[in-house]
């Protein structure tokens, strides 16, 4: 197999020196226009595509750009549209930085995630996860680059941004119990990245592992105590967040509970679910069921009827997590407010 073309051989296909042909590639303005023609004839003849920009980068001690981990499999992550707009946010000063971004996998289950933050080509990470993160913190210390965390606390000496999801989840529950609602059902996201799905008993979820679950759980938990009603009681599916699944546990909810009136849900997409689910089983939303989301993605808004949920700021989190990963001053922890957005899939039970 015949080896790849290196720079010093173009050099002696163009009868130049190596520094004059590695000019040709990264500071043609100091070679006179014949040499430069000479020296790209050469390449083109042998095949050579021109420095290796990591290798360049690597030796100037900096190859701008940062690694994005999520704790996700890619293809789970990039269906939420609420992580699409969060890596948007990230984009964004990415591009007015002149940086590149890598997406990186954590997912529990895989070995690869460990070794691609072990060797991904990065400056740094943004670690963005529900756990509370212990495993990829070690991988990411190892590396001893900076990092900035998304949604877990990762210490006092890292930076963390995350949204109001405590805050935000009282708020989605007290506003159902504001209007009457006492019979919940709940669609929950994983709470420890062990592969269980399915109903989750008291025990389970006063042992949630993830720190957004365990913190919507919280502000449910504490609304519905507020007016008698005991999270024991409420029966709640844990589903990966994606649309199919969602409405295939929020049908066995209902089947199992039919005295519902309500299901809160922890993300927008499972809302989406369970409006499918009531769809499909001729229930009217808001009538005889209110379902309630959390993120406010652009399909909420569209949907028959259209979804209350919490609003949070998913654009400005990757942004500032990214702005905080560039600047690198002191460790901040910045909690970015939630609001309720009330439209047409929430009102009084009807019984």
């Amino acid at each position: 197999m015949k080896k790849p073309a290196k720079l010093a051989d173009v050099a002696r296909a163009a009868g130049v020196s190596q520094g004059t042909a590695s000019n040709v590639f990264n500071r043609p303005e100091l070679v006179r226009l014949e040499v430069r023609t000479k020296v790209a004839d050469a390449a083109r003849q042998l095949g050579y595509g021109g420095p290796d920009p990591k290798g360049k980068l690597l030796r100037a001690g900096k190859v701008n750009a940062i690694g994005v981990v999520v704790h996700e499999r890619l293809g789970v992550f990039l269906d939420d549209p609420s992580n699409v707009i969060m890596l948007a946010g990230i984009g964004e000063v990415c591009d007015h930085k002149g940086a590149g971004m890598a997406l990186i996998s954590a997912y529990p289950e895989d070995e690869t995630p460990a070794w691609s933050i072990k060797s991904a080509v990065v400056d740094g990470f943004i670690v963005f996860c529900l756990e509370s993160g212990d495993r990829l913190i070690e991988e990411t210390r190892k590396r001893n680059l900076p990092f900035v965390a998304i949604d877990f606390d990762a210490g006092p000496d890292v930076s963390t941004v995350a949204a109001d999801d405590y805050g935000g989840a009282r708020m989605a529950a007290e506003h159902l119990v504001a209007l009457g609602h006492r019979r919940f059902a709940a669609l929950s996201l994983e709470l420890s990245g062990d592969g269980h799905f399915g109903p989750v008993d008291a025990e389970r979820r006063r042992a949630a592992r993830y720190s957004t679950t365990r913190a919507r759980l919280g502000g449910w938990t504490e609304a519905l105590a507020a007016v008698g009603v005991d999270m024991d009681s409420v029966p709640i599916m844990e589903v990966l967040n994606d649309r199919g699944s969602a409405r295939q546990a929020a049908g066995e909810l209902i089947a199992a509970n039919p005295q519902v009136t309500a299901i809160l849900t922890m993300s927008d997409v499972m809302a989406l679910g369970a409006l499918d689910c009531a769809h499909a089983m001729g229930i009217v939303v808001p009538d005889r069921l209110s379902i309630i989301g959390f993120d406010d993605i652009p399909q909420v808004s569209a949907a028959a009827p259209p979804l209350t949920t919490v609003r949070q700021p998913t654009r400005a989190k990757g942004r500032l997590a990214a702005e905080l990963m560039f600047d690198r001053g002191p460790p901040r922890r910045e909690i970015l407010p939630v609001e309720l957005v009330v439209r047409e899939s929430t009102a009084p039970p009807s019984r």
